[in-house]
């Protein structure tokens, strides 16, 4: 190499070292106009007076700074919501991957003709707009014409003829809870069946040679080779689920009774939309934000701690 080209190379390093964020910049872009100008302005308005009386321009817009947030925080049915929102949505997290993970464990274990009717199955579930799943499991529990009232009290169990099953706050949220699972646990199904296929059968047979249960062989072989996918496919569940909005609506009317099943997506709409508050609607989707990037950030971040490549 010449002592020009010694000069040069340092400089076409730093070239090419730009090269990806010149392929990147046009996506870049697009997310700029559909996701940080958006959340600029939700984040503006949280710090606003901004009522239904702002918009028609009747009264000049006015900076609350933090009142909004404080208004927001000393509000007893806001903290209900909140504690509710985490406590539905861990449960709708920890439900879907232990339905998907143990589905996925199962589609390698039969034939091929189950194996598709089982995914056809799913995918269809996945495929499902949120209100048509809605109001088909609304159906299916309905307390007059629904067959899961029926049959229960075919079966002679007793205080199911006629019950309803969105009137009482915990029934109604694990019906919500069935819902949401059903149609989201395909995502982690196939994911994680995609991640089981690409491990060597090897590595597999010989734990089974050694007597491995199948328990034992999902926690000690499976499951590590498969975090990274597990890692995916949790911080999405754990975003879709704490974002739960159609299926509470619909299912539980706007939130039940008196709002004894409002979460926050709920909440934020009805404060929005249904009373004009569109600052304290923006205050609270401000705070579903942090709180989502609170617990992603925290959980791999623990995950790097153990050494794992995210």
């Amino acid at each position: 190499m010449t002592a020009a080209d010694t000069r040069t190379h340092p400089r076409g390093r730093r070239t090419g070292a730009w090269t990806p964020w010149l392929y990147l910049a046009p996506a870049l872009v697009l997310i700029g106009g559909l996701l940080v100008y958006p959340l600029y302005q939700l984040g503006l308005i949280s710090f606003l007076e901004y009522t239904q009386a702002q918009v028609s321009g009747g009264e000049p817009t006015s900076f609350q700074g933090l009142g909004n947030y404080t208004e927001l925080f000393r509000d007893p049915q806001f903290r209900q919501v909140l504690l509710a929102t985490v406590v539905f949505a861990a449960a709708c997290v920890l439900a879907t991957l232990a339905v998907g993970c143990a589905l996925a464990v199962l589609l390698t274990r039969v034939r091929a003709l189950p194996r598709l009717a089982l995914m056809l199955a799913a995918l269809g579930a996945w495929a499902t707009p949120a209100v048509t799943g809605s109001t088909v499991w609304l159906f299916l529990f309905d307390p007059d014409l629904g067959p899961v009232d029926a049959a229960l009290s075919a079966l002679g169990l007793s205080g199911f003829e006629g019950h309803s099953w969105t009137y009482d706050r915990y029934s109604a949220f694990g019906l919500v809870l069935l819902e949401v699972v059903w149609c989201s646990f395909p995502f982690v199904m196939v994911t994680v069946y995609a991640g089981i296929r690409a491990i060597p059968t090897e590595v597999l047979e010989a734990a089974a040679l050694d007597g491995a249960s199948q328990w034992r062989i999902w926690r000690g072989v499976m499951a590590p080779m498969l975090r990274p996918i597990l890692v995916v496919v949790t911080v999405q569940s754990v975003i879709w689920d704490f974002k739960v909005f159609t299926q509470i609506y619909v299912m539980t009317n706007g939130g039940g009774i008196a709002g004894q099943n409002l979460t926050l997506n709920v909440y934020a709409y009805q404060k929005a939309f249904a009373s004009s508050q569109y600052s304290l609607g923006s205050a609270i989707g401000v705070v579903m934000l942090l709180i989502l990037l609170a617990v992603t950030l925290g959980y791999l971040r623990l995950l790097r701690r153990q050494g794992e490549e995210i």
